[in-house]
């Protein structure tokens, strides 16, 4: 059964209920019953589908879901070649766009590069977030930076360091960089 599969198992609201119930811990069938209000007979049959799929065991003590199971299914559904989103290396020239790549699953950056003139690409693309003239308030900046990232500290100061931002008592404007569509020549 593949993972998609096995995860259709929880599209029943039966089913789901039950596996929800099963979160707490281990239950019996009269405690699942109690738990979700589900008549006896289809508490059954959703343990019953729920352990074909691999996702409940049931023991001596009672039936309990199985967590490693729901973790290996996870595991086999990222796909962990997603491409860089094609709206990240817009008004990037083809050589930008190639380290872009490398950086960027989707639209979310994985890592800051160490080197320089690789971060300073990263930090460009960035930069192009923000419109030219106008203010933002910190937690705009960080708004905007956490969409691709959750260290938008981190990146925020290398904007700043790198001139691509600049800011006075918490206001930022961008300062630097260049503007959507135009290459650097």
């Amino acid at each position: 059964m593949s993972p998609v599969e096995r995860l259709k198992t929880l599209l029943d609201t039966d089913r789901l209920a039950v596996a929800g119930a099963l979160v707490a811990g281990v239950a019996t069938t009269e405690s699942l019953v109690d738990a979700t209000g589900i008549e006896r007979r289809r508490v059954l049959e959703a343990l019953a589908a729920l352990g074909a799929s691999g996702l409940v065991e049931v023991s001596e003590s009672g039936h309990r879901l199985d967590v490693e199971t729901l973790r290996s299914i996870a595991a086999d559904l990222v796909d962990p070649d997603l491409p860089m989103d094609p709206a990240i290396g817009f008004g990037m020239t083809d050589e930008e766009r190639e380290v872009l790549s490398r950086y960027f699953e989707g639209r979310t950056l994985t890592s800051v590069p160490t080197s320089r003139a690789k971060r300073l690409i990263v930090l460009e693309r960035l930069a192009l977030e923000f419109d030219i003239g106008k203010h933002y308030a910190e937690r705009e900046v960080n708004s905007i930076l956490g969409g691709f990232n959750p260290d938008w500290s981190t990146l925020r100061r290398h904007l700043v360091d790198e001139g691509l931002l600049d800011r006075d008592h918490h206001v930022y404007w961008r300062s630097g960089g260049r503007v959507a569509g135009v290459y650097r020549g």
